[in-house]
């Protein structure tokens, strides 16, 4: 086949022809609705329950974040943003604050002071005329209280087009609380991509057992100790005391998978695996 002459435009072209018919149903000016940094939010929601992929992925969005070309990008993370699943949560305040600062909230510790931060970040944003966007990191059982306090102090905003949520899991679909997953799906613009545990079905896939020497890559001091700390909790939790066994991980690996829905937000296309991911973001 003859190259494209835009490899960056074909590459996206892909992306968007593959996305699940749910996410086609929108209308054309509203899919091509993409994050603005100069006036949107980016939300991070992170269950830590019971895997601990998420805390590989609260060390890829620290790297992200870092990176000068989104120096200026108004993020914000949430630590214990999950459902109805069993098993024990992962605890990582340390990561949590190396890596976002004071950028961050606690719903585990205090579910509806996290609730109260976020929500007042968020209506900030959509009263000043930026949108939300959220990387369902975990289920959809904290947003669903967020959006709901947003119904109940400021029902004139219009979250349904103007609160994006990407959620790249079934699984954490099916975790979630049935009845606010479907309020979410409802009350925001919903989309569902593939699987970010998996390469080549369209979306980036950060699950590898590949031994990655990252530190060849990442020079930042900071960043350093960032992906220490991480690795270190990932394998001091992993499968332990009944907490799911993330056998990427285990076997030396790495499994940020819930990265893909920030890089899919982001439009990070040059980013389809972790190799990629530690090259792009090396510095």
């Amino acid at each position: 086949m003859t190259a494209p002459a835009n490899p960056k435009k074909f590459l996206l072209s892909l992306c968007v022809f593959i996305i699940p018919f749910s996410a086609l149903t929108l209308s054309a000016e509203e899919s091509l609705k993409r994050f603005n940094k100069k006036n949107d939010l980016l939300l991070a929601h992170f269950d830590s329950k019971t895997d601990v992929d998420d805390i590989h992925s609260i060390a890829a969005f620290a790297t992200i974040v870092a990176n000068e070309d989104f120096a200026d990008l108004n993020y914000h993370a949430v630590a214990g943003a999950y459902g109805i699943q069993e098993g024990l949560y992962v605890p990582a305040n340390e990561l949590f604050t190396m890596a976002f600062d004071k950028n961050w909230s606690d719903a585990h510790t205090n579910f509806d002071q996290a609730v109260s931060e976020v929500h007042k970040l968020t209506t900030e944003t959509l009263i000043s005329g930026g949108d939300v966007w959220i990387a369902e990191c975990g289920q959809s059982d904290f947003t669903a209280a967020v959006v709901g306090k947003i119904h109940a102090t400021h029902p004139a905003i219009d979250t349904q087009h103007r609160i994006h949520l990407v959620q790249h899991s079934n699984w954490n679909q099916d975790a979630a609380d049935p009845q606010k997953l479907q309020f979410v799906k409802t009350a925001t613009d919903y989309h569902k991509i593939p699987d970010g545990n998996a390469t080549g079905n369209g979306t980036s896939g950060f699950n590898t057992e590949l031994r990655i020497d990252w530190s060849k890559s990442i020079k930042d001091p900071h960043l350093t100790e960032i992906w220490k700390t991480a690795v270190a909790i990932a394998n001091r939790y992993n499968g332990k005391d009944g907490r799911y066994l993330n056998h990427a991980i285990s076997a030396g690996g790495f499994d940020f998978s819930d990265t893909a829905e920030v890089v899919w937000i982001l439009e990070l296309e040059n980013v389809p695996d972790a190799p990629a991911f530690f090259t792009v973001f090396g510095y």
